[in-house]
């Protein structure tokens, strides 16, 4: 009797198990594609591999797998192969479901050929995410979970934790809160470069954000996923030195152009104190947040540790590892192999090897941070054996610029699944932001599945020219596949793409000269691709993003070459041609910013409303403008390094801050033309510090009142660009 009670139970657990997986994926459709909840009919299957099977029975479609992220996968398959309908990663991505559901000609059941698929990036809590709500992040984690990423970065609120901590270690709330940085720029306090910029970060941030990622890791568990918290990396508090002398505290070196007021303070993890922290951390945030067992900690990114002697390494690592396993004993330590890639001449392989092995293997997964420019597994003896998530990266601060090689990312990930197949553990994307090419993201975890068009780049080409239109068309395909041969087949060759009109104003250089002959042939093939697009009849608004995205680039790059033709009239002091031309420029500027404001992707407007919506005064509500406004222009302080890192071609700033810049150089330049001067280095020095005043009057000051919802239809603006200047 009592055998049978237990087996009963046993039973019972594993019923609700399965009804738990298929509840969640009855609310994801109920979310996402309201009006279908009757289509679909759910069934659990056994085994720990992902799969999911897709069949028609009667009036259902019958969608099957091992878990509800197996499960939602199936789902967004249907939806993109059969109803031509593709779901984007933003809540104002909208689509129209087929009013019929498009029933399956023959059962289909499609295996994942990795167990991780790895998504996010530290720096996209700053350039993405900084200002989102849970409606934002509710519809993000439902992609998240049609696109079968069960490893997401999940980093949101743990400045609630470290508050909590600093406390019960006796510091007082204003230096806590002046310790942390402003909202949009914690990733860069996160992975130890900066503390105190735009400082003191507020408690109502803190408590808003504490709630808000209960929300998050609830979710992206309920659909199957593993969230990656925080761990402690060492990053402390300088003033933590008056409440314990003795502890090794170090003050790091400046970062990136930063003031030395602003550096980071540096914990040894060979100090007693280290261990306390880490586990102290990890059981706070274990009682607030839960856990997978998965942390992020990155000790040494972007700068310098104490020593590069293997010894150090190993030591450093091997004692991190265990504070985490004292904390946590089925801990598993994922960290960035980024520094790596950044300061290759120093990160020798005897290093490496002595850092990465000095813990078990089995307790480490590592991120092959940026396939797309050099796969770090190559070059490290697919390093040393530990397990590793091939990655590609793609985007460098949320920048607006078409990019993305699908040929290549193809041919890289299928040599590297067939040549590390003893450690390979996943496929992920860590791109800094979202961007303007997020089908090149849902190709990259396409291909962790294993189903035939994930090796034909050409046949996925055709069904996203479908789904991004909502039906088969001649012109979309051939103008997709134009695409895909020629812009989307070029490969990313720097760290950062940034189109001449988003740069600081300057003459060219011989560099950039050399380019306008492939920005010629470009625009040739985006003129002849938004045609064939426009003789599509389409009301999706993926179509009318397309539209919009794609002519916003063939502006920018016209841009460049009327420039040139600028910079010769200036060469051959031709002042009343060189006026012309300004004239013309202005004229790009002005329709660049319409026709990006087509789109809500594309509005200051929107990232300045939402960064203002978690102020409760007035007061706050300036400070989370001035923080948003800073990280997409100056970034810093003027005149940086990382000016215009996360630049933006958004309707707003193309007329207010891109557009007042260039119409200051004009005028500096006709003006030293006027006075039959060259505009030299004295000049440009001169021109460039009123510009770099101005670059901070524009966020400090709050410079323009944009509009926060799209404006006009996106065709008919295209056309009347078009018009223009054919």
């Amino acid at each position: 009797m009592k055998k049978t009670i237990i087996l009963f139970s046993l039973l019972m657990v594993v019923l609700s198990v399965h009804a738990d997986d298929i509840s969640a994926v009855k609310g994801l459709v109920h979310r996402l594609f309201p009006g279908y909840e009757q289509v679909f009919s759910f069934r659990k299957t056994a085994g720990k591999t992902d799969v999911f099977s897709l069949r028609s029975e009667g009036g259902k479609i019958i969608v099957s797998g091992n878990n509800a992220n197996s499960m939602a996968f199936g789902i967004n398959h249907y939806m993109k192969y059969y109803c031509h309908v593709e779901v984007g990663w933003l809540k104002s991505d909208t689509f129209q479901l087929p009013s019929v559901p498009p029933r399956i000609p023959k059962p289909v059941t499609i295996k994942a050929r990795v167990k991780d698929r790895f998504f996010l990036n530290y720096c996209t809590y700053g350039y993405t995410m900084p200002w989102w709500r849970w409606d934002e992040w509710e519809h993000f984690i439902d992609w998240m979970a049609l696109n079968g990423i069960n490893l997401p970065l999940a980093i949101t609120g743990q400045e609630s934790i470290w508050y909590k901590v600093w406390s019960e270690l006796g510091l007082s709330d204003a230096t806590i809160r002046n310790y942390f940085t402003g909202p949009a720029h914690l990733p860069w306090h996160r992975m130890i470069n900066i503390d105190r910029w735009f400082a003191p970060l507020p408690m109502s941030w803190l408590n808003g954000q504490l709630m808000l990622q209960k929300r998050i890791t609830a979710r992206e568990r309920e659909l199957n996923m593993r969230p990656v918290l925080p761990a402690f990396s060492g990053h402390v508090p300088a003033e933590l030195a008056s409440i314990f002398p003795k502890a090794k505290i170090t003050k790091l070196a400046p970062w990136d152009g930063y003031a030395e007021q602003y550096s980071c303070s540096f914990l040894d993890p060979m100090d007693p104190l280290f261990t306390q922290i880490q586990r102290r951390f990890i059981e706070i945030e274990d009682s607030v947040y839960g856990t997978d067992h998965v942390y992020g900690i990155d000790l040494f990114n972007e700068v310098t540790p104490p020593s590069y002697a293997p010894e150090y390494l190993s030591r450093v690592a091997k004692q991190v590892y265990a504070s985490l396993a004292n904390a946590d004993p089925q801990a598993i330590w994922l960290q960035m192999t980024w520094l790596f890639y950044y300061r290759q001449k120093d990160w020798t392989n005897d290093r490496i090897k002595a850092y990465l092995t000095a813990y078990p293997k089995n307790r480490s997964l590592l991120l092959d941070y940026y396939c797309d420019m050099q796969e770090m597994w190559k070059s490290t003896d697919k390093f040393f054996g530990v397990p590793f998530v091939w990655c590609y990266l793609g985007n460098f601060g949320g920048n607006t610029m078409l990019t993305g090689d699908l040929e290549t990312i193809n041919r890289r990930m299928e040599h590297a699944m067939a040549k590390c197949k003893g450690n390979l553990a996943g496929i992920g994307a860590t791109l800094e932001g979202f961007d303007c090419n997020p089908y090149i993201y849902e190709y990259v975890f396409e291909k962790a599945w294993n189903f035939p068009t994930n090796r034909n780049v050409q046949e996925w080409v055709n069904a996203l020219a479908d789904q991004r239109t909502g039906k088969v068309d001649a012109n979309a395909r051939q103008a997709w596949q134009l695409l895909v041969d020629s812009i989307y087949n070029q490969q990313t060759v720097t760290q950062q793409l940034q189109p001449f009109f988003n740069m600081r104003p300057a003459f060219m250089t011989s560099k950039m000269v050399s380019q306008i002959p492939q920005v010629d042939k470009e625009d040739k093939i985006l003129l002849e691709v938004i045609e064939k697009l426009l003789q599509v009849d389409s009301d999706r608004q993926s179509y009318h993003f397309d539209l919009a995205n794609l002519t916003r680039q063939l502006l920018t790059n016209h841009f460049m070459s009327v420039f040139y033709d600028y910079q010769k009239a200036y060469e051959a002091k031709d002042l009343q041609t060189m006026r012309l031309l300004a004239k013309k420029m202005t004229t790009i500027i002005e329709d660049l910013d319409k026709v990006v404001g087509t789109q809500s992707c594309f509005l200051t407007g929107k990232w300045i409303k939402d960064a203002r919506a978690w102020g409760k005064d007035p007061m706050e509500k300036l400070y989370y403008e001035q923080n948003a406004r800073n990280i997409i222009t100056t970034w810093s302080d003027k005149n940086m390094g990382l000016n215009d890192y996360a630049y933006r071609s958004w309707a707003g700033m193309v007329k207010t801050f891109y557009g007042e810049r260039w119409r200051m150089f004009f005028k500096a330049v006709e003006a030293a033309l006027k006075a039959r001067q060259h505009f030299d280095k004295a000049h440009y020095d001169s021109y460039k510090d009123r510009v770099c005043t101005f670059e901070k009057y524009w966020w400090e000051g709050c410079v323009g009142n944009f509009k926060a919802v799209p404006t006009g239809d996106s065709k008919t603006v295209v056309r009347e660009i078009l018009a223009k200047y054919q």
